[in-house]
Formats: structure tokens, sequence, C-alpha cells
């Protein structure tokens, strides 16, 4: 998820985020589609260490664009931080990561 896309539909008023949830939009602010509420998996990225958090999200059924509630993103911001400062004793080890190289 792009955050200028975000920032700049508040700004435009295409959509508005409150203190506990995101208010449901019927139109996806990148392209029109129709929004849903469902639960994804977002990756989180800190430092050398990566995240995979479950949460609820309004997802466009057309491009796919997600959009968080304050909530999320203030978590997703905490991860990251806990991640970058390899804080991870509270999370579940997911097997390994590895790079492919071209």
């Amino acid at each position: 998820m792009n955050l200028e896309v975000i920032i700049n539909a508040i700004r435009n008023n295409r959509f508005r985020i409150t203190d506990h949830a995101m208010v449901p939009f019927k139109k996806c602010p990148v392209c029109g589609g129709e929004m849903i509420e469902k639960e994804v998996e977002k990756l989180l990225r800190g430092g050398k260490n990566t995240a995979v958090v479950k949460v609820r999200a309004e997802v466009c059924q057309h491009c796919g664009e997600r959009l968080y509630s304050k909530e999320s993103i203030r978590r997703f911001e905490k991860i990251r931080d806990k991640l970058a400062r390899q804080d991870v004793s509270d999370f579940q080890p997911l097997g390994q990561s590895f790079r492919v190289k071209n």
C-alpha cells in the first residue's frame, strides 16, 4: 500500500480515518473499484527483519489497493520499530527468508 495515496486521499476528502476504525468506502480512491472489508496479511520490514501480520483492511476488488485503520497503522509502526531494534522475543518464528540472485 502506498502511503502517498492515503495522504492524498485524506487531503482531497476522498476518505477519512477515525480514531478507532476506518469509515468504510464503497469506491476505491485509486481506481474507483468496489471496496470490501476482509482479513489480509501485511508484510512488515524493519532493519534486516521481516514480520507477517494478519489485520482487517478495506480492499479494492478491482486493483487490490488496501486501506488500513489508524489503529492498524500505529500497530505497523510499533512492529517495524521492534524489528529494527531486533526486539523480536514476543514474535513467533516463521521459517527462513532468502534472497534470490538474478
